[in-house]
């Protein structure tokens, strides 16, 4: 059986492109490790404490302002955060 990467570990998610709140980190309020490939990367995304998705045009003024960053894929924060914050 192959070894469990340590970034996942480290991270306390339980495998690659599964986004976890993290209550106890001081700015940010998910972390992912994202892979794409041979790419691997962990991400910290969302503002702790933030209110979101509270309405349509919160939604869709984010998903706007992000746009660009969000097309980048499953490497970049904003992606996960359309994901998993910003969801309808």
């Amino acid at each position: 059986m192959a070894k469990k990467d340590p970034r996942l570990e480290r991270a306390g998610v339980s495998g690659y492109n599964k986004p976890k709140r993290t209550p106890g980190h001081k700015t940010k309020s998910h972390v992912v490790v994202a892979k794409d490939g041979a790419q691997i990367k962990t991400i910290r995304f969302g503002e702790q404490g933030a209110k979101t998705n509270q309405n349509a045009a919160q939604r869709a003024a984010f998903k706007s302002r992000h746009a660009k960053n969000i097309a980048k894929g499953k490497m970049s924060a904003a992606y996960w955060a359309n994901r998993t914050k910003w969801k309808a």
